[in-house]
């Protein structure tokens, strides 16, 4: 998250429960990520699974390694499932304090270590920084503040500063939602700075979240590899790779995104 543009103040963290679920806010109804309390390593939101799409562009034998980057928190679920089940080195970049304050206490996010690190700082700060070039091999991008009206990074400058931050290879994911946010506006963007062929989405929730993925220089393997991926990453991890692989597509970013007009956001009333 970054500052809002209609005020230097950041919004303070929530939190709400409701059937088992924990849930984060930014002092808004707009759900921010969600945690089940008996499943904390679980991702409970859908949306929040597809963002782990990235897996299906790694081989078998590389889809736990390397450095995976979060930009925006949330309830810390991708940090969270990536450090702790995934056991990669992890690290989360978040501006409000306040949200890592709510991840530690309330969302299980564990203390630094030598394998995760917490940053509280701008994450177009973070990508802009040369010394964090080529650094990644998986960069999950959700930005968005308590609004939730559009990304509030969502540059060409940015999404080319994400391109130099992945090493060769690298895969980002992106979640695209908002009342105001153009999908096409923000897919020519993501296009311009890692070159058509290498972007893809998963088609829209029933809440209306797109995840476009962009990747750096990787070749899509055949669908049969794609299913294997698919088939190992369920069996091992429990996420639904078989589904995602039926809705994965390259898309033109001439081709709108936008969901259907009766979609909202993820739990746009509190649960």
């Amino acid at each position: 998250m970054k500052r809002s543009s209609k005020t230097d103040e950041l919004a303070p963290a929530t939190i709400s429960e409701a059937d088992g679920v924990r849930y984060l806010h930014l002092g808004t109804p707009w759900v921010q990520g969600a945690m089940r309390i008996a499943k904390p390593q679980a991702i409970e939101l859908e949306y929040v699974q597809r963002m782990m799409v990235w897996m299906l562009l790694r081989p078998e034998a590389e889809v736990t390694r390397g450095h995976a980057v979060q930009l925006g928190l949330g309830a810390a679920t991708i940090t969270r499932f990536c450090h702790s089940v995934l056991r990669m080195r992890a690290t989360a970049v978040e501006l409000n304090p306040t949200v890592i304050t709510a991840c530690r206490l309330w969302f299980r996010l564990p203390d630094d270590s030598a394998r995760l690190k917490v940053l509280e700082q701008d994450a177009g700060q973070f990508v802009a920084d040369p010394a964090h070039v080529e650094s990644a091999q998986v960069l999950c991008v959700d930005l968005y503040d308590h609004d939730a009206a559009s990304p509030v990074l969502d540059s060409e400058a940015f999404y080319r500063d994400c391109w130099r931050t992945l090493a060769d290879g690298g895969v980002m994911t992106v979640n695209l939602f908002g009342r105001d946010a153009s999908f096409e506006r923000s897919a020519q963007r993501i296009a311009a700075a890692f070159g058509e062929a290498q972007l893809w989405a998963l088609r829209p929730t029933r809440e209306g979240n797109t995840i476009v993925v962009a990747a750096k220089g990787v070749t899509l393997p055949e669908r049969a590899t794609l299913a294997a991926r698919a088939e190992n990453i369920e069996t091992r991890f429990g996420l639904p790779a078989r589904k995602w692989l039926r809705m994965f597509r390259p898309i033109s970013p001439t081709i709108a995104l936008t969901p259907p007009s009766s979609t909202l956001a993820v739990a746009s009333t509190n649960p």
